[in-house]
């Protein structure tokens, strides 16, 4: 019973007194469910390359792709359905702060990003919707920021973040815009990075 406990014990002291150092590269990789505004459900997964500014502060590029079935609007109709579900990719570049400068290696962070979103086409089931035929509902392009918060305990990284991707306009085969999709979405992210230079106390 005394082995487990004091080879916990050294673990806890291990981990105390570290932080990620200036001028190093880091890899992390995040994933979880997304949320739709609105209504819906879908899956998210972060890759994110960064670098180091300072013990506390590093800037990235996060590149995402987010699985998620929608909310889609259309007007011609006047009524809201869901959609089927469709990826979206994204790339934005990013800046985390966090509170913690080597007293622990427990580091809550506040973060902040902007990119581009591409939109992939939103299908929605023709026998949901007085068999109109719309077809391929094609949405678009659009820039956004991002918000998160969190905490990295070790290698490990939980956090949330909401992304504030504009409506998108819906077509037609034809061309025709007939409604809107909503593209907002909340993620909840569990995730582990790598690199990040040697830790240190300070």
């Amino acid at each position: 019973m005394k082995k487990p406990i004091l080879l916990f014990t050294l673990f806890l002291i291990s981990t105390i007194g570290f932080s990620q150092q200036a001028g190093k590269f880091r890899f992390g990789m995040d994933f979880g469910p997304a949320l739709p505004k609105g209504g819906g459900i879908g899956a998210l997964v972060n890759l994110e390359p960064k670098i180091n500014l300072a013990n506390n502060l590093n800037l990235g590029i996060r590149m995402g792709i987010a699985a998620l079935a929608k909310d889609v609007t259309i007007t011609t109709l006047n009524d809201n359905y869901e959609g089927e579900v469709s990826a979206n990719v994204s790339a934005s570049g990013t800046l985390d702060y966090y509170f913690n400068n080597g007293g622990s290696n427990f580091a809550p962070f506040i973060g902040a990003g902007f990119g581009y979103y591409a939109l992939s086409a939103v299908e929605v089931d023709a026998t949901t919707i007085d068999n109109t035929d719309v077809g391929d509902l094609e949405a678009t392009f659009e820039w956004a920021p991002m918000v998160r918060a969190g905490v990295e305990l070790g290698k490990f990284r939980l956090g949330a973040e909401y992304n504030f991707v504009p409506n998108s306009n819906l077509q037609d085969p034809s061309g025709q815009v007939i409604g809107e999709a909503v593209n907002q979405y909340f993620g909840f992210t569990l995730g582990f990075y790598m690199g990040g230079g040697r830790w240190r106390g300070i």
